[in-house]
C-alpha cells in the first residue's frame, strides 16, 4: 500500500505552465495531480520563462539561470547542471529527470540520497539534424541515463522494447496523456481565414524528420486544388528555407507556432486531414492532441506512430501514398468508427489520472 508521502523533484523541463513543448505539457498535468495526493513537488524552471511566481496550481516552482537565450543549445547544459545542483539541498526522496540530453553528463553531481528515475524521451541519436558528431554524443548521453539511473520510463511500445534489448537497467512503460476537448469552436478557424473541413493541417517543429516537405510535395501533387495544406511551426533555418522554396504557392499555406490550446483544438477537429510526419520519437503528444480533437489522421507508418494510432488512421511512407490518401476525399479514408475507437483508447490508456497513479507507482518503485 503506497501511504508514505513523498518530496519528488522534477529535472528536465524549462518549466510549467508549458510554453514549450511536449515534456512541459506532461508536467503541467502531472505536478498538480502529484501533489493534490499529498506529495510535495518541486519542478525546477527556466530564468527565461515568463511566468515568475514561486507557486503554480500548489506546485513549488525554482528557477534556475539559463543562458540558452545567449548561448543556444549549450545554454541547456548549464540550466541542466544549476538544476541538480540545486535539487542536491531539497531533500527529494525522488527526481524525475525528463529527458536525458543535456542532464545526464551531470550524474555525478545527482542527490545520492534520492532515486532517480529517467524518462528516456524518443531515440534521439536518430534525429537527422543532429551532425554524426552530436550523435555520437547523444549516444553516451543515453547510455550514462540508463546505467545510472534506478529507473527507466519508456513512453511508447517501441522505446520500451529499445531499453529492455540494450539496457539492463529496470523499464516501465507509461505512456504520455491528453485532455479530451468538450467543445471545438468552429469561428476560431476565421482567425486564418479558413472553412471547415476546406484545409489539410500538420502542427509540427519545423525539422527534417517530421517529414514536413514530403507533405508539402504530396500536397503539391494532389488533386483536390481548393484545399490548402495549412502548417503551423516554430521558427527557424529549416523552417524558413521551407518557406521560402515554397512561398507564393496557393496550396501551402504557413503559420507561426500557437499554443493556444482551444484554437489548436478547433482546428484539428474541423481540418479535413490532419497529417502527423514525425518518424522519430515515443509517444508524440501531438498525435494523442489531434486523436482526441476527433481528426482523421493521416501518420507516417513507423512503430512509434502506430503504437500509438493503431488502427485508429491511415498510414504513409512516400509522398506518393501520401497523395493517395489526400485524393480520397469523399468518403473520408478515415471512418467514424476508426475516431470512436480512438476516443475510447485515449480514455482507456492516456487518461491523465491512470498515468498520474503509474507515475506515483515509480515513485514508490524499488
Amino acid at each position: 500500500m503506497l501511504t508514505k508521502k513523498l518530496s519528488i523533484g522534477i529535472i528536465g523541463t524549462r518549466g510549467i505552465p508549458n510554453q514549450y513543448g511536449g515534456y512541459e505539457a506532461a508536467v503541467q498535468e502531472l505536478a498538480p495531480r502529484l501533489m493534490a495526493k499529498g506529495h510535495e513537488v518541486v519542478v525546477y524552471c527556466s530564468s527565461l520563462q515568463t511566468y515568475k511566481d514561486s507557486i503554480w496550481n500548489g506546485v513549488k516552482l525554482i528557477y534556475q539561470y539559463d543562458p540558452e537565450n545567449r548561448i543556444g543549445s549549450a545554454g541547456q547544459f548549464i540550466y541542466d547542471l544549476k538544476c541538480n545542483i540545486s535539487s542536491r539541498f531539497q531533500n527529494h526522496d525522488v527526481i524525475f529527470h525528463m529527458g536525458y540530453t543535456s542532464d545526464s553528463v551531470w550524474h555525478w553531481l545527482w542527490d545520492s540520497k534520492a532515486r532517480h528515475i529517467t524518462n528516456m524521451d524518443g531515440l534521439e541519436w536518430k534525429r537527422s539534424k543532429y551532425s554524426q558528431r552530436v550523435q555520437k554524443f547523444l549516444k553516451k548521453a543515453e547510455k550514462l541515463a540508463a546505467v545510472k539511473s534506478n529507473l527507466l520510463i519508456a513512453d511508447s511500445i517501441g522505446i520500451l522494447e529499445y531499453v529492455q534489448q540494450k539496457y539492463n537497467t529496470p523499464v516501465l512503460h507509461i505512456a504520455y496523456g491528453v485532455q479530451i476537448p468538450n467543445v471545438f469552436d468552429e469561428k476560431r478557424l476565421a482567425e486564418y481565414k479558413l472553412t471547415p473541413n476546406k484545409y489539410d493541417l500538420l502542427i509540427a517543429r519545423m525539422v527534417p524528420e517530421n517529414n514536413i516537405e514530403m507533405a508539402i510535395k504530396a500536397k503539391n501533387l494532389s488533386n483536390v486544388e481548393d484545399v490548402p495544406l495549412v502548417i503551423f511551426g516554430n521558427e527557424n533555418s529549416y523552417g524558413n528555407k521551407l518557406k521560402e522554396e515554397y512561398k507564393g504557392n496557393a496550396r501551402i499555406k504557413f503559420c507561426n507556432a500557437n499554443y493556444d490550446k482551444v484554437l489548436l483544438d478547433s482546428l484539428r477537429h474541423f481540418s479535413r486531414y490532419y497529417i502527423h510526419g514525425h518518424s522519430v520519437g515515443g509517444t508524440n503528444p501531438s498525435l494523442l492532441e489531434a486523436m482526441a480533437a476527433q481528426s482523421r489522421v493521416l501518420a507516417h507508418n513507423n512503430v512509434f506512430n502506430k503504437g500509438v494510432l493503431q488502427q485508429g488512421g491511415s498510414y504513409f511512407n512516400t509522398a506518393d501514398q501520401l497523395v493517395e490518401l489526400l485524393n480520397q476525399d469523399n468518403p473520408y479514408a478515415i471512418s467514424l468508427e476508426q475516431i470512436a475507437g480512438n476516443l475510447k483508447l485515449l480514455m482507456e490508456d492516456y487518461n491523465w489520472e491512470i498515468i498520474t497513479n503509474k507515475y506515483e507507482e515509480a515513485a514508490y518503485h524499488i
